[in-house]
């Protein structure tokens, strides 16, 4: 189950009031790239994949975390009764599914990652999961950005990025870029101007 448009954008904006931050800006970018990817495939929801996308960080109205924003997102949206979203909450940073291929902090206790990691090994991923993956690789809080910048700009602030992680995103893009029959890119090219 997941929310209603207008639902989530409220829950979104209840959020940027308890942690306002860039986040709440890509949180948009990354539903309006979903929403438009999604429409291009007759067997996607773009309604639900608007929605995916602007609450897959919803995990940061609770502060500055890194692992924790999955995991209490994850939570948050599974006491509303949004397990689609929950779901999405926990895969969107696993586009290969380890736990130890996050990148950041494990701000969370033993028992919280093992919650995430016992999720993540028993899903079978989705096109919904791969899209919010995708979008979340490409969506910055300035607009669409080419996905190797974004990997790369992940890469510098933390150390290291996983190369079959980054091989994965970069192959999420052809996947879609197929589906739809034309570069991903082409269909978000005036995200800018979303306002």
């Amino acid at each position: 189950m997941f929310p209603s448009r207008e639902e989530a954008e409220k829950i979104l904006k209840e959020a940027e009031e308890h942690n306002p931050g860039a986040w709440v800006r890509h949180s948009e970018v990354v539903a309006f790239c979903a929403e438009r990817i999604a429409r291009q495939c007759p067997d996607m929801d773009s309604e639900k994949a608007y929605v995916l996308g602007l609450l897959h960080d919803i995990g940061r109205k609770f502060g500055i975390k890194h692992f924790g924003h999955i995991y209490d997102g994850y939570r948050y949206m599974l006491e509303l009764g949004y397990d689609e979203v929950a779901r999405i909450c926990a895969s969107h940073s696993f586009s290969i599914q380890r736990i130890e291929d996050y990148v950041g902090n494990i701000d969370v206790t033993a028992q919280q990652k093992k919650v995430i990691e016992d999720f993540i090994n028993q899903l079978v991923y989705d096109d919904y999961d791969r899209l919010i993956q995708l979008c979340d690789s490409i969506g910055a809080a300035e607009g669409i950005v080419p996905m190797e910048e974004r990997m790369g700009d992940v890469k510098r602030r933390y150390g290291a990025y996983p190369q079959d992680k980054w091989d994965k995103n970069l192959q999420l893009k052809d996947y879609f870029s197929e589906k739809i029959g034309q570069d991903v890119y082409l269909v978000l090219q005036d995200c800018e101007k979303k306002e």
